[in-house]
């Protein structure tokens, strides 16, 4: 039985200037950093007090998928990946904060792109931030949190 989701990826184009993002401008903690053998670099981020669950900075074209058996990705595989993550068609998630507008203030003054100011909804109060790869988050600080 499956009882709980351990890691979810995020695709980025340098492993290294993610890096930085996620842990110098949004605050997360680098979990795993380690290059095998093979040159394969796996990278893990977690935002601070949420241990279980890691996040891979994966770079695009570093792994091929299960399904390939081994064949490898193509360089316009890569090349068309990169093209829909620089226009944000990967991006998925939402980073829950405490409190939407003071974090969107901290994140400005450390240089975060933002797509979207804090505004209330009927959930609570949303921004969207975007990392240097396209890649778009919801940032939300539910309504019960005020």
């Amino acid at each position: 039985m499956i009882q709980k989701m351990s890691h979810a990826t995020i695709y980025v184009l340098d492993q290294d200037q993610a890096k930085d993002f996620y842990v110098n401008k949004l605050g997360f903690e680098a979990r795993a950093d380690y290059t095998a053998p093979n040159g394969f670099r796996w990278l893990t981020v977690v935002p601070k007090g949420q241990a279980e669950f890691e996040i891979a900075l994966l770079k695009v074209g570093s792994a091929a998928p299960p399904e390939s058996n081994g064949a490898g990705t193509t360089q316009k595989d890569v090349e068309a990946m990169a093209a829909l993550l620089k226009k944000g068609w990967l991006s998925t998630g939402a980073f829950q904060t405490a409190d939407c507008r003071k974090t969107s203030e901290e994140l400005k003054a450390k240089g975060v792109e933002f797509v979207s100011e804090p505004k209330d909804e009927f959930w609570g109060v949303t921004a969207v931030i975007k990392d240097p790869f396209g890649n778009y988050f919801s940032m939300t600080q539910p309504k019960n949190n005020k």
